[in-house]
């Protein structure tokens, strides 16, 4: 449990703002280039083929909500970058880095190979680094932790998405056909 009453090490706010000015933009390009070499757009013809939850959101607002999280997100480690002195920062920036190559792996599995199975285990895998990488955020600063809730709930919601199609599309998934 952590202490609320502990104080944390003074960040230095330039550091903060010119690693906020790169990181954000920066994931922002990554995801929507991960999103374009996979194909993840309404015009994937396998995926509308499959069999989709009722809850599946239109397709505009999975690009709305990644740009909102990629923004979070490097915000969030912008902050943690800042805070020079403190104690945990490296293997927090750590395990934001091997999470954020988690994550840009799932749309290439899961739409340009069509690995449903394969990509339910990257997202689970990806929601587990990323509340090992908000506890570690929140021993560097308690802001960045907060920033990091967003990601986590959407995370949850993805992998209840990606279960769900792997239910209703069983035959689709490339990975159990072994085409």
């Amino acid at each position: 449990m952590m202490d609320i009453t502990q104080s944390y090490p003074v960040a230095s706010r330039g550091s903060q703002w010119r690693a906020a000015i790169v990181l954000a933009p920066l994931l922002l390009v990554l995801g929507g280039l991960s999103a374009r070499f996979a194909g993840s757009t309404e015009d994937n013809g396998w995926f509308q083929t499959l069999a989709l939850p009722a809850l599946q959101p239109p397709g505009p607002v999975f690009g709305i909500a990644w740009s909102i999280l990629y923004t979070l997100l490097g915000v969030a480690a912008a902050i943690v970058w800042g805070h020079k002195a403190a104690a945990g920062r490296g293997l927090a920036l750590g395990l934001f880095a091997v999470g954020m190559v988690i994550n840009l792996a799932w749309s290439p599995v899961f739409f340009r190979f069509h690995m449903i199975l394969p990509a339910l285990l990257i997202i689970a895998l990806m929601l587990v680094v990323a509340v090992v990488t908000t506890f570690a955020f929140a021993r560097v600063s308690r802001l960045a932790a907060w920033l990091m809730l967003p990601y986590l709930v959407w995370l949850s919601f993805a992998l209840a998405l990606n279960a769900r199609i792997l239910v209703l599309n069983p035959a689709a998934d490339e990975f159990q056909i072994g085409i």
